[in-house]
């Protein structure tokens, strides 16, 4: 029995067919039949059940996709035992968010990369939040707040950020001086909340404009271009406020200090890549807090 073939089986059930399976695996459908057949030869009984839409799991393949879950980890967490020091060999699939990914985590990736050659990395970059398990990630990179799950995180770095707006807007209308104010704002919405510092005290206020989008380099080119205030992070807004397009206000109420995380299907033995990136990821907050 190819250990292959398991990791492919568990694939086009976690998947829901052998389509999404083979995109996730970057191999082509036919080569997820071939395996899948040839796994069901070895075990002598009947997977998945073939239809003209696609291909559901039987029973048996239900209670046999647990057990190939299992020894696919079992024999990850031995090779990296056997393997070299530092040497990190098969496939990474990362989640990335894509407002402050491609500047600030893909050269981290990129290094990661470079260091592990045998190590094939997979990072998928949007600002939508993704089911790890479900979409088949091994983890993801997450900034702000994290929701209540049963993942596991480990936090990494810090990121600042800032209530903005462009200078013709604030001539237009003023900036807002406390944040019982900016009730009376156009604001440009990318989370349902924002909080401010009121010393050691969190205010929670609950912004409401026409202009909104889960993409903070969206949400500033529409503060530069004087739609209204936006609550965005320093990595997005950085150029913006060096060319003066954009300006800090209200800050006698700072943004609280966010967290960067990665985060990981819960497991009680995290795979080495996973644990390696988020110690390249800690490593470059150290040399650049400000990533």
């Amino acid at each position: 029995m190819d250990i292959e073939d398991l990791r492919t089986f568990v694939e086009v059930v976690d998947a829901g067919g052998i389509s999404p399976a083979a995109r996730r695996l970057g191999i082509s459908k036919s080569m997820v039949s071939r395996r899948l057949i040839r796994l069901e030869e070895a075990m002598g009984i009947q997977l998945l059940a073939r239809t003209t839409r696609g291909a559901g799991v039987t029973e048996a393949g239900a209670t046999f996709r647990d057990y190939a879950a299992r020894v696919c980890s079992e024999i990850d967490i031995a090779r990296e035992t056997i393997l070299p020091a530092g040497d990190l060999r098969g496939r990474l699939r990362v989640a990335v968010p894509l407002t402050s990914g491609p500047m600030y985590f893909a050269p981290v990736l990129a290094e990661m990369a470079r260091h592990h050659p045998q190590l094939q990395i997979h990072a998928e970059y949007s600002d939508r939040f993704v089911d790890l398990i479900a979409d088949g990630f091994d983890c993801a990179i997450r900034v702000g707040s994290l929701r209540d799950s049963n993942l596991i995180a480990k936090r990494v770095g810090q990121i600042y950020g800032k209530l903005v707006a462009s200078p013709g807007y604030i001539k237009r209308h003023g900036a807002p001086e406390t944040p019982d104010e900016i009730a009376a704002h156009e604001a440009l919405v990318g989370a349902e909340s924002w909080r401010f510092m009121d010393g050691d005290k969190v205010v929670t206020v609950q912004p409401q404009g026409r202009f909104s989008s889960d993409n903070g380099a969206a949400l500033a080119s529409a503060a530069a271009a004087g739609l209204g205030i936006a609550w965005l992070p320093d990595c997005v807004t950085h150029d913006y406020l060096a060319a003066g397009t954009l300006v800090p206000v209200m800050t006698q109420y700072p943004l609280p200090v966010g967290g960067v995380y990665v985060v990981r299907p819960p497991s009680p033995h995290p795979a080495g890549k996973v644990r390696v990136l988020a110690e390249f990821l800690m490593e470059a907050f150290e040399r650049n807090p400000h990533l």
